[in-house]
């Protein structure tokens, strides 16, 4: 388990091992979500890092003939 403190600022630093395992860099926007009493940092992507991540995915849609 890793730990971090707190700053003075309220700052924390993420670890090294961390930030690598995850492709974490300098610039990165996370989005913080709180459970309870815990708090978790989720990254959050660019569109344009998600482009081909469905490819193959079926995109048909059975729609009713009054829907066409």
């Amino acid at each position: 388990m890793k730990t971090v403190t707190v700053s003075s600022k309220y700052q924390v630093v993420i670890p090294k091992e961390i930030r690598n395992t995850i492709g974490l860099h300098v610039g990165a926007k996370l989005e913080v979500l709180t459970y309870g009493s815990r708090i978790e940092l989720v990254p959050i992507h660019p569109m344009k890092t998600l482009k081909g991540a469905f490819q193959g995915i079926n995109t048909k849609i059975e729609r009713e003939e009054d829907r066409v």
